[in-house]
Parts: C-alpha cells; sequence; structure tokens
C-alpha cells in the first residue's frame, strides 16, 4: 500500500472521529492533525487499530484508534463487561480496578469503573495507584471474577497500558483470552460503550486501607527467618519506586517485617508520570537507580532496591569485594531469592516434601540444579509470569509452590498473588541481605556462594532490531532458517540437544526426538551444547526484534576466580554472536 493509499484510510476513519460520539477536545485535537500540512502525526494515530492482545493492550496516550484513550479504553472494558456477563450469566459479576502513578492512568480507572458498573457489573476500585500485585491479590481476596489495571509498567512516560486478570488474580490465558479479544473487536463505536459518560455509582465501592492491611498481612507471612531480622534490625536499605506505586506499600512493608533503617530517594519518592528523575523508569537500567546508589554511598548503606512504576519487578545493587556498587541482573535475582527460599525452609524444618519452584524457558539453568541437589521439583513455562501462575493453578491443593521467576526481574514467592510482586521481593530481599549480614556477609558474598557450590554462569540478552515490513519478512526468515538448519557447533562446542517450542520437539545429537510439555506452540527455539551453553532464540511479540538469550557455564573454586569467569563468558559471547550471525 502507497503512501497515499494509507493517507487515505487514515483521513477516512479520522473523519469518523469527527462526530458528536466524540468528545470535542478529542474532535479539535484530530482537526489539528488533519490541517497540519505534515500528515505524520495523522497517519501515526490512525493507520490501525490499537490492538486488544493476549496482554491486554499498551501504546502511546492520544487520540486516535492507534493510541491510549478513553475510547480505546472504554472499547477494551465493554467487551471484557460482555466476556464476563457470558461467563458467568447467573451470578452477580464483580471486578477490581486498579492503576499505577502514568498521566491519565485514573482518568482511564474511572472511566472502566463507569463501564464496568453500567453494565450491572459490581466495580472494587482503588483509591488511588497500588501496585499491581495487589490488585491481582485483591480479585482472589475479594472473590471477583475479573481485574483490571491500567499501567505501561516500565515503558517511557508517552505509554499507558491495559492488563486484564481472571478470577485466579493471574492475566489471562486460553481460552478466556481469545473469547475476550473477540468481544473486544466487536465494540466499533462510542455508542456501543455503555457508561462511557458516566455510570452507576451504586454499583463502585471505593477500597484502599481494608485491602492494603489484608494484603501486607500476607505478605509478612513469607518472613522465612524473623529472629535473624530482629538480630539485624538495623541493616541499612536504600529503596526508590521510581515515582511509582512502590511508594505506597514496600516502606510499610519493610517496617512491618521489623526493619528499622529504611531511606527512601526523596526525589523519587514524588508521585509523577512524568518521571522527571530518569531517563526510563526501569530498574533494569543502570541510570534508573543513580539516585539511589548515590544516597546509598552518602549512608554507607547495605543494600539498594528499586520497583517499577505498577511494582512489579524489582532492581538491586550491592557492594562487590571491592566495595563498588553494582548491579544484581534478572537471573542472579531469581537465583539469590530460590538458594535462600530453599537452603533456609530447609534450616527451620519447614519442607513437607511436595514443594515446587518455576522459572521460564530463557530464565538461567543454575535454578534447576539448585532444586535437583535439594529435591525439589522444578517447572519450565513460557515467558511471562501468567505462565508461572498456570503452573500454580494447575499444582494448587496438591503442591506446594514456593517461589518463582524469570530473567527480566520478575519473582513471585507467594501463592496468594499471581503476578511478579515488587512488594514481597523487596521485603524479602531485605531478610536475605539480614541473613547474610548474620554471618558477615553481603548480598554479593552470598552470590558468589551460589556459583562455587553450582558452578558459575553468565548471561546475557542480544536484541537484532530489524523495523517495518521488511524487518518482519527478515526476522521470519531467520527463524525458519535457525529451524531448519541448525547449528551443528557453537563456539566450539557440539549441539547435543535441540528444543522447538513451535513443534513441540526436542532432538538430540543422534536425531532422536522427544515430545516437549508446554500448553501451547510457541515460536522459540533453543539450543544446547556439550560445554553447558543455552542459547535461546525468538522474536519479540511486542517489538520489532529478534532476541538471542545467552547462558554461558564455567567452574568458579573461588571468589578470585569470579573476574576471570565473566571474561571467559563475554568472549566466547562473543563467538556464540559470530556463528549465530546476531
Amino acid at each position: 500500500m502507497d503512501n497515499t493509499e494509507i493517507l487515505k484510510q487514515c483521513e477516512a476513519k479520522a473523519n469518523q472521529w469527527l462526530t458528536p460520539a466524540y468528545d470535542e477536545d478529542t474532535q479539535a485535537e484530530i482537526r489539528r492533525m488533519m490541517d497540519n500540512q505534515d500528515k505524520t502525526e495523522l497517519i501515526e494515530a490512525f493507520y490501525k487499530n490499537l490492538e486488544f492482545g493476549t496482554g491486554g493492550l499498551r501504546g502511546i496516550m492520544g487520540v486516535g484508534s492507534n493510541r491510549m484513550n478513553i475510547y480505546t479504553v472504554g472499547a477494551a472494558t465493554q467487551g471484557l463487561s460482555n466476556y464476563i456477563l457470558k461467563t458467568f450469566p447467573d451470578r452477580q459479576c464483580s471486578v477490581v480496578v486498579g492503576h499505577d502513578c502514568r498521566n491519565n492512568s485514573r482518568l482511564f480507572a474511572e472511566t472502566s469503573a463507569n463501564i464496568f458498573s453500567a453494565n450491572g457489573i459490581k466495580t472494587y476500585l482503588f483509591e488511588d495507584m497500588r501496585p499491581t500485585p495487589e490488585m491481582s491479590f485483591a480479585i482472589r481476596h475479594l472473590g471477583c471474577q475479573s481485574g483490571i489495571i491500567l499501567t505501561a509498567s516500565h515503558n517511557p512516560k508517552e505509554y499507558n497500558g491495559y492488563k486484564a486478570y481472571w478470577d485466579d488474580g493471574a492475566q489471562v490465558l486460553a481460552p478466556h483470552d481469545k473469547g475476550i479479544i473477540e468481544e473486544v473487536e466487536k465494540i466499533t463505536s462510542p455508542e456501543q460503550i455503555k457508561g462511557l459518560n458516566g455510570g452507576n455509582p451504586s454499583l463502585i465501592q471505593t477500597i484502599g486501607e481494608e485491602v492494603d492491611k489484608a494484603y501486607l498481612n500476607q505478605v509478612h507471612t513469607l518472613s522465612i527467618d524473623p529472629a535473624v531480622i530482629r538480630r539485624q534490625h538495623d541493616l541499612k536499605i536504600v529503596y526508590t519506586p521510581i515515582h511509582g506505586t512502590g511508594m505506597m506499600l514496600i516502606p510499610r512493608s519493610l517496617q512491618l517485617w521489623g526493619f528499622t533503617h529504611v531511606h527512601c530517594v526523596p526525589e523519587q519518592m514524588v508521585k509523577s508520570g512524568d518521571f522527571p528523575t530518569v531517563v526510563s523508569p526501569n530498574p533494569e537500567n543502570a541510570e534508573a537507580l543513580s539516585l539511589a546508589i548515590q544516597l546509598a554511598k552518602s549512608i554507607d548503606a547495605d543494600i539498594v532496591m528499586a520497583s517499577d512504576p505498577d511494582a512489579d519487578r524489582v532492581g538491586m545493587a550491592c557492594k562487590d569485594s571491592e566495595g563498588q556498587w553494582t548491579l544484581i541482573n534478572g537471573n542472579q535475582t531469581a537465583l539469590i531469592f530460590l538458594y535462600y527460599i530453599i537452603k533456609n525452609r530447609i534450616a527451620q524444618g519447614l519442607m513437607k516434601g511436595n514443594e515446587f519452584v518455576v522459572k521460564t524457558i530463557v530464565t538461567t539453568e543454575l535454578i534447576k540444579q539448585i532444586a535437583d541437589k535439594n529435591h525439589i521439583e522444578m517447572f519450565d513455562c513460557y515467558t511471562g509470569f501468567k505462565w508461572i501462575a498456570r503452573e500454580i493453578r494447575i499444582n494448587e491443593g496438591i503442591k506446594q509452590y514456593i517461589g518463582g521467576g524469570e530473567e527480566s526481574y520478575g519473582f513471585l514467592a507467594e501463592d496468594f498473588v499471581r503476578d511478579k510482586d515488587a512488594v514481597s521481593a523487596c521485603s524479602l530481599l531485605a531478610e536475605i541481605c539480614a541473613w547474610a549480614k548474620d554471618q558477615g556477609k553481603t548480598l554479593y558474598d552470598i552470590l558468589m556462594d551460589i556459583y562455587m557450590d553450582y558452578g558459575f554462569s553468565h548471561e546475557t540478552t542480544i536484541n537484532v532490531v530489524k523495523p517495518g515490513k521488511s524487518g518482519a519478512d527478515e526476522i521470519k526468515s531467520m527463524m525458519e532458517n535457525y529451524r531448519h538448519n541448525p547449528p551443528t557447533t557453537i563456539a566450539g562446542s557440539p549441539v547435543t540437544l535441540v528444543k522447538d517450542y513451535q513443534s513441540l520437539t526436542a532432538t538430540d545429537a543422534q536425531g532422536r526426538r522427544t515430545p516437549l510439555q508446554q500448553p501451547e506452540p510457541s515460536n522459540v527455539l533453543q539450543y544446547f551444547t556439550a560445554d553447558g551453553t543455552k542459547v535461546s532464540v525468538r522474536p519479540s511479540g511486542t517489538e520489532p526484534k529478534i532476541k538471542f538469550y545467552l547462558e554461558i557455564k564455567d567452574t568458579m573454586p573461588s571468589y578470585i576466580d569470579y573476574p576471570r569467569c565473566v571474561n571467559r563468558a563475554t568472549e566466547k559471547a562473543q563467538l556464540i554472536r559470530r556463528d549465530l550471525g546476531c
């Protein structure tokens, strides 16, 4: 389709928004874009509809069919309402509505609450911003059939998003995901949206402190060794919410657990959807933790912890063996949590023999080694916490979930929440640091202990961006080539196993095939080599890129070998890039 045809279609769609069904401010903004000689802004706003996918909505805020606004959010909520009522026809249905600190999040949350209530659905609306995991908890706590949260997680400030959850407190999976999408796609006009101009106040109930207390009390039950906290209660903790929802509950949770020396970064304890102190509100990025580390240096803190705007991801930094502050990555985070949980539940005599842990397939294999050595069952699942939640649901009442994580800085220590949880993670992290300090160690020392006990592992992710239709075609071609012409060696080591999650088969070096136990196919390839290297390849589901996850193993007899292991792994990663052409 040429530019003239695209512009013609966009103008036609824009004209549909120049009707009384849309508010005057929206119409004025559309006229401004249409009068502008440069039509780029108009095209970006209307060249497609913002799609409601399996993860809900996410996009740039503004007017237009490809933007987050009250009309696209309203269509999503009306479609979800229709699906809820269709699925539970014989009962009074209820939902929870939460939101983060982003610009327009409160507006979108109130709009959604009005629409749910206008459809006869009891709506519990949080009084102010709250963490995503608390919204997940509230669904179960209040016995609701669904829930939503308005958040774009750690995306830049221009974005907002809409995530839908089901009655187990987890993001929707099959068959509900496809059923909801079908209902949302039927909403093509504001006239189909009930309550867009006001809902049923009698069906909207504001919630806040009662749910906060219930949630925080449940989080406190996760403490494995309260005695070590009493001994190290004055552990120096620096925390930043990066302007987001974590400020509402994480300092309170740390206090409830017994920590008395918590320092919050004052500049970032300011609620703001503009995120004025950071380039990106992502605790995975060193820049986002710079103010926290600056404060930590000034008070000689023991640990730095940060949560993203909706407080589901946790980032952390600690002092290394030279006393320099260093970031702990997502794989290391999951390792430290599960190592501590397993080791100390055993030490406290809390194990009953039916425990299990979960990781995603692209997360470090050291977790499996820890689980196996301690006779704990481990499940592998697809990327995304909805899949970890699925494993919890399947095993509920049969086996005891004690923790799960993924390489993208998410961890969940409990089963009363069904999404990653920075509130419980920060609280448990503080306990781990107290336990380390009780032994005269730091969090960094604990990581070194893991590497010495279970072997060194270095993980890195390579993102190859391929924009546009030609890029999408190239990514498809690359995946087909990797699938039909798999490498026989990687960085000089023979490939001993290939896992293809699209065909759900594993093939060893002798050509023997065995089935992979996953709920549905996924376009992911994995290569395992004789020396322990793991390479995972998958196209991104949300961005024009193909992602390579590398895991490189080594032995680490002592602390002093750590720099050597890192250097060797870095060199090997370059060889892997060469062999895979990435």
